[in-house]
């Protein structure tokens, strides 16, 4: 558990964001070159500047539940968002929805999630909620809790459904967190002392911050604990006027 007093954040970054795209302008890239009209309305609302203090944006946590690991031949088979700010949860704009993978579900995905065969035999397809994913997102910044999930599953899902992918910026928790972990590990105490990074899994992590338990791996609680994750990281490592470009990749 962390201290009650809480430390001064750090001027030094924690992540390397030197190799991140200015994502206003490659939106309005994309805006040009995009294929799909859908994907065309998402890019022409673009996420904030660089610049941008992390007390003024608008995050949306997201979370994918998928039919296994690899993106190349599993699917999305739900998906929780929930929008927030540094300041507060905004519950009412919370969504979730159970999508068809169009494949059958291997067992040991339904015992992780608990999405059964009949759960999804009647749901609809990715591409029939895609308006109402993308305008959900469209101007937010995606808070993710490892980033590789839900981008590289959003990316093949729409290369396979619309033959082209999608980009969006992503703060990714779970980056964050391993960083501080590096972090408090350096020096030669605990070098001596052998000291190891703790757990960067979504509910150690909350632990750390004195946050609630959650029961895992259902898209909309899995939103919401990475989204109350990240203001706790926020509030303990960050300044209000951190821009945004420090921590989104």
């Amino acid at each position: 558990m962390i201290s009650l007093l809480r430390a001064e954040p750090r001027s030094d970054s924690l992540l390397d964001t030197s190799s991140t795209p200015d994502w206003p302008a490659l939106f309005a890239e994309l805006k040009q070159t995009a294929k799909d009209s859908r994907l065309q309305r998402f890019y022409q609302t673009p996420p904030a500047a660089g610049n941008t203090p992390v007390s003024q944006i608008e995050f949306v946590a997201l979370d994918f539940e998928t039919t296994g690991l690899n993106p190349e031949k599993d699917e999305i088979i739900s998906i929780g968002l929930v929008p927030f700010s540094q300041q507060r949860i905004h519950c009412r704009g919370s969504a979730h929805w159970i999508v068809n993978p169009k494949r059958p579900l291997n067992e040991e995905s339904v015992v992780i999630h608990g999405i059964t065969h009949s759960d999804v035999e009647e749901a609809p397809d990715l591409l029939v909620i895609l308006d109402q994913v993308l305008a959900a997102l469209a101007g937010k910044i995606v808070v993710v809790h490892y980033k590789q999930i839900e981008r590289q599953f959003m990316d093949k899902a729409l290369q396979s459904r619309l033959g082209e992918g999608i980009l969006f910026p992503v703060v990714d928790t779970l980056d964050i967190e391993a960083a501080v972990q590096r972090r408090a590990c350096q020096g030669w105490l605990n070098r001596l002392k052998g000291k190891k990074p703790g757990s960067v899994r979504l509910g150690r992590a909350r632990e750390r911050y004195g946050l609630p338990a959650y029961q895992p791996h259902h898209a909309l609680t899995d939103a919401l604990a990475t989204a109350e994750l990240l203001q706790a990281q926020l509030a303990w490592h960050y300044s209000p006027d951190t821009p945004i470009s420090e921590i989104w990749q």
